[in-house]
């Protein structure tokens, strides 16, 4: 085991994953997929994937956890339909683009789900949905029922009408926020993170050979926010910035967060079971 000058994170060297975690007491499971983790290298949207992804939720649900997906992929889905070479750069034509994409996204969720006799439902967000409380009861209501139907809730932002998120000016960081938030609103017992790196590092993997991977974050300190994103970072990606701030929403509210690469939607299920897959995001008891 090697400790890291952070007195509230551990880094340790894993034999093969058989350290175990204890996370027996999830019955609540939020998984938040980017769209980096949906899509192929050329930015389509990969079905393989998608079906490996509901494949891992169907044998959660199994064991009685009640899951809600937050995804998103609905302007790279509109891309691909308009075959496009290029993502556009302007507002209305991105708004266009998820407007079209979104609901073959949903299309391929639906056909998918349906392999396992499952069913999904969409519900669309925007900012304006968090600052009003009467949306926010709403919303939280048709949540629970949903759950209640036994249907698997996906949750995106309504990249439509949001012009912020596309425009970066008010960031849910490609939904690592907005997955943090409805975790907060259902009071799940996990948020599982799919990003495109394996989970937080000490610094930027890509590029340092002896990159070391946090297993655990008991705590979201300024020393380790300028670590992962801020001014003059060694990690310098941004991407990370937002998932630490989506950890610090959960820790308010006493919740957890696995970070792990959405390459390995296969080991979900192993997550749960315990497995040390990723960075764990948990405060001490």
């Amino acid at each position: 085991m090697l400790l890291c000058d952070y007195k509230t994170c551990i880094i340790k060297e894993i034999a093969g994953g058989k350290v175990m975690r204890d996370l027996s007491k999830v019955k609540s499971l939020i998984i938040k997929i980017g769209s980096s983790s949906l899509c192929d290298d050329e930015g389509n949207i990969n079905k393989e994937k998608i079906l490996n992804l509901i494949w891992q939720i169907a044998q959660i649900k199994r064991k009685g956890i009640k899951i809600t997906l937050v995804s998103s992929g609905a302007i790279n889905a509109g891309v691909h339909i308009m075959n496009l070479t290029e993502r556009p750069q302007t507002i209305p034509e991105k708004q266009a683009l998820a407007a079209i994409g979104q609901a073959s996204l949903m299309q391929i969720y639906e056909d998918l789900f349906s392999l396992f006799d499952l069913k999904c439902a969409q519900i669309l967000l925007n900012h304006d949905d968090f600052d009003d409380r009467k949306r926010l009861m709403n919303f939280n209501h048709a949540l629970q029922a949903l759950i209640k139907y036994d249907v698997v809730p996906i949750i995106n932002e309504n990249d439509a009408i949001a012009v912020d998120e596309m425009d970066h000016q008010t960031k849910f960081g490609d939904n690592d926020k907005l997955g943090a938030i409805v975790s907060k609103l259902v009071n799940a017992d996990l948020l599982i993170m799919l990003s495109d790196i394996d989970g937080l590092f000490d610094k930027n993997p890509t590029i340092y050979d002896d990159a070391k991977i946090f297993n655990e974050i008991h705590e979201i300190t300024d020393e380790l926010r300028q670590m992962a994103g801020g001014a003059g970072s060694r990690f310098g990606t941004g991407g990370m910035t937002s998932k630490l701030a989506a950890a610090q929403i959960l820790f308010e509210n006493g919740q957890e967060m696995v970070l792990t690469n959405g390459e390995r939607i296969r080991d979900i299920k192993e997550i749960i079971e315990g497995r040390e897959i990723g960075t764990y995001f948990h405060q001490k008891s």
